[in-house]
């Protein structure tokens, strides 16, 4: 048992420094051969936080892990609201920019609800899939379209690339090193995915519990580590970098691009059916906490400290919920 955690967090570890080396070799690479920084921070660095998630719901997929898969995703996405921002408003009040609340967060809300749908039928298939996938790229166009808006504006420009992260994540200079950086930054997000599913199913069959279980806690909290340490450093050194939008903007790469590209590559089965594996109830409360956030942010686009306690007592509530189901 031990080991297996072990080989567990290594693997997380290697997810962690694998997403970071790929985003900073390809972000490098698209800079050096001219892209715009906007056009890096919806594409190379969008999809590159979410690589973690990605590629451990690809391998879970490909081994025949569909609770995994469904659950890394709808877990990190509770875990991106209710524990990270949560836990960051209860040190330091989070402020958002208006548009997250008035376009954002129903995006992603429309989103959730369309994964439901496509869920009802215990099974997202290829078409499933594809359908994600191609919503992805209308919202990363989307996206596109909302920065040609506002580039005449200098200040709310720039506001918009630290909100990708774009200036963020460094310059490498060295063609071999940006190409170095991606090798093995695809490496180590493959290995540690891998690394992280095997030892993932062992530790499940040491307790006797169910792979949903695991997806939506080990595995979910596993992959998200990496915005809940930046969020709460930030938040305790009262520094604070964490962007709503950015968890919002997560959660809709996690549906639609990670379980889109795992639907592709094998359709993904819920055994014993939607309803009666208790994964509704895992959507509700996705959908439960995204609405709440939205709801706390409707006057003053803050989620207060009270407001944060609130979001992390539901997480802690639905993860005793879980243990007590396990």
């Amino acid at each position: 048992m031990t080991l297996h955690l072990v080989l567990c967090l290594i693997g997380f570890v290697m997810l962690y420094y694998g997403a970071e080396w790929l985003v900073k070799g390809s972000s490098s690479l698209a800079r050096s051969l001219g892209v715009t920084p906007v056009v890096i921070g919806l594409t190379v660095v969008a999809f590159g936080t979410s690589a973690p998630e990605l590629v451990v719901s690809v391998v879970s997929s490909l081994e025949g892990k569909s609770m995994i898969a469904v659950g890394n995703v709808v877990g990190s996405n509770i875990c991106n609201i209710a524990l990270v921002l949560g836990l960051a408003a209860l040190f330091q009040p989070v402020t958002s920019h208006p548009s997250v609340v008035r376009r954002d967060i129903p995006i992603m809300l429309a989103i959730s609800l369309y994964l439901l749908l496509l869920s009802l039928n215990s099974m997202l298939g290829r078409i499933e899939g594809a359908t994600l996938v191609v919503g992805i790229v209308l919202y990363t166009l989307y996206n596109y379209s909302l920065t040609k808006k506002v580039s005449k504006d200098e200040g709310e420009y720039r506001e918009m690339i630290q909100d990708l992260g774009v200036d963020e994540i460094g310059f490498v200079e060295s063609r071999r090193r940006q190409i170095i950086f991606i090798v093995v930054g695809i490496i180590g997000v493959a290995l540690g995915a891998k690394v992280v599913v095997d030892s993932a199913v062992h530790i499940m069959k040491i307790l006797g519990v169910s792979e949903k279980f695991i997806g939506l806690t080990i595995v979910a909290l596993g992959t998200s580590l990496p915005e809940l340490a930046t969020s709460v450093v930030a938040a305790i050194r009262k520094e604070m970098d964490i962007s709503i939008g950015n968890l919002v903007g997560s959660n809709v790469f996690n549906i639609m691009s990670v379980l889109g590209a795992a639907a592709l590559v094998r359709p993904i089965p819920i055994p014993g059916g939607f309803v009666e594996s208790g994964l509704v109830i895992d959507y509700a409360v996705m959908l439960f906490v995204s609405i709440l956030a939205w709801l706390l942010m409707r006057r003053a686009n803050t989620v207060t400290r009270g407001g944060g306690a609130v979001l992390l007592a539901c997480y802690v509530g639905y993860l005793a919920f879980l243990i007590s189901r396990a």
